[in-house]
């Protein structure tokens, strides 16, 4: 029965927010926006391309493929922050923790939502590729599924570290829900070879993820080859940074709760 309470706890919490999403349409809209909007300039930036032929027309599904993964790696990480942050702004944060819900079922319930977002922001985007490019990703079989599993278990480990950094530091450090994914993007190598970086960079960029899922999509695009090897690496190092993350998130939330400000925060 402690099963079945703990998924009563977790679907309370994800009910709230769909409650919220459904009677605001703004909300809705905002999950498609970025995605649509990248994919558009991206994708007649790669139309332009194609046009020109030669090495250039292969260029063309590399940049809508790129795109297309990245957005659904930032549409998990904003998912999963901006559901917290939800709760700070509502000034219920802590009422949260007076209640039977435990930190774990929390994050469990932010994970559905990041889910949730990236499905409800990603299938316009996707629809459109192949409404006016004629990009299908799914074309590349089962594999796909796996690069956008490994972005998202990556967006987790980003907001997951916000979030442990909002509760030690508070709302000043909101604007890092907006910045941190943006600011991994040279490095994630989303449209260049992690052999483009200068040297000093590649071993910063080959901790990361993402670099491998895209080192993956330009193999299977392009040579078909190693892409499982970077798909297993990319696993790997998100199991190890949602490991650490949810440390550091342990770590903050119990020094928040021992020192009053869990209450505090959105006051």
């Amino acid at each position: 029965m402690a099963g079945a309470g703990m998924i009563r706890r977790i679907w309370a919490l994800v009910y709230r927010h769909l409650a919220l999403y459904r009677r605001s349409w703004p909300r809705l809209l905002d999950f498609a926006y970025g995605p649509v909007l990248q994919l558009l300039i991206w994708g007649f930036t790669a139309r332009f391309l194609a046009l020109h032929g030669g090495a250039l027309a292969g260029i063309a599904a590399l940049l809508i493929g790129g795109i297309l993964l990245w957005e659904s790696a930032l549409a998990s990480q904003l998912g999963f922050s901006v559901s917290f942050l939800e709760e700070i702004w509502s000034r219920n944060l802590g009422h949260l923790f007076v209640s039977p819900l435990r930190p774990r079922e929390l994050i469990a319930a932010l994970i559905v939502m990041s889910l949730l977002r990236v499905f409800a922001g990603m299938i316009p985007a996707l629809l459109l590729a192949a409404l006016l490019y004629a990009f299908n990703i799914f074309t590349l079989g089962p594999i796909v599924l796996l690069l956008f599993a490994n972005l998202a278990m990556m967006g987790w480990a980003v907001a997951l570290g916000i979030v442990a950094f909002i509760l030690r530091h508070g709302a000043g450090a909101e604007g890092l829900v907006w910045t941190v994914m943006f600011g991994l993007t040279p490095l994630s190598c989303v449209f260049y070879p992690v052999a483009a970086l200068p040297a000093p960079l590649r071993p910063l960029a080959l901790l990361l993820p993402s670099a491998h899922v895209f080192e993956g999509l330009r193999a299977a695009l392009i040579t078909g080859g190693r892409f499982w090897h970077e798909l297993g690496v990319a696993f790997a190092l998100n199991l190890a940074w949602l490991a650490l993350m949810a440390l550091v998130f342990r770590h903050n939330f119990e020094a928040a709760r021992r020192e009053g400000t869990l209450v505090a925060l959105g006051e």
